[in-house]
């Protein structure tokens, strides 16, 4: 009961939503301890005060133990959200792993051209992010890295991310606008100041 998909949710790709996490993950993470004592019975609401809490993003690590992050993906992906409580999440200016956990819900689930709408703004987050690798050990990244790390890879978290359609295809095809940096060039330019240039 606590590992089925809601009844009302809909299909993804094609498919049950759960099963866009790999099927030996999925098996993990139902019977890591996290997952039967913090995930069950947790609704949508509930679930953003686990978000809230977590310290790091990440797959699996050790012996491929599932990270928190990617329990509660796994939750999101069973409750399935309305499409607003998403943007909440990636929208949210306060807390970074509840950003981190709804731009990775949406590169699963969302459409090309939302996921490129919704997702590029963040890399003008530039907020420090602790990652989890595989050996169960943290290092630092950053929001807009992990968000680039989104659009970019075809695997982040452990997690096989489904095809994403390149933003060129869509901006000739009229679904998206044309790309526009929202850090003008000269300020991620710093001039070196010279003393001696008169």
């Amino acid at each position: 009961m606590a590992n089925r998909t809601a009844q009302e949710a809909r299909t993804v790709h094609g498919t049950n939503p759960q099963y866009l996490i790999e099927r030996i993950t999925r098996g993990r993470i139902y019977d890591s301890l996290y997952w039967k004592e913090e995930c069950f019975a947790l609704t949508v609401e509930t679930l953003i005060d686990k978000a809230v809490d977590l310290t790091c993003v990440g797959g699996t690590y050790g012996n491929q133990k599932p990270t928190e992050f990617l329990c509660l993906t796994l939750k999101l992906l069973q409750l399935q959200p309305d499409y607003d409580i998403v943007l909440e999440f990636i929208r949210d200016p306060d807390f970074k792993y509840l950003r981190a956990l709804g731009a990775f819900y949406l590169r699963l689930t969302g459409k090309a051209a939302d996921i490129y709408r919704e997702l590029e703004p963040l890399y003008a987050d530039y907020r420090k992010l602790r990652e989890r690798s595989m050996d169960g050990e943290y290092f630092v990244t950053h929001v807009d890295e992990f968000i680039d790390q989104l659009i970019r890879e075809n695997r982040v978290c452990d997690t096989i991310l489904p095809h994403l359609v390149k933003r060129h295809v869509l901006e000739e095809s009229g679904d998206l606008e044309p790309y526009e940096c929202l850090v003008p060039l000269e300020e991620t330019i710093k001039a070196p100041v010279s003393s001696d240039s008169e």
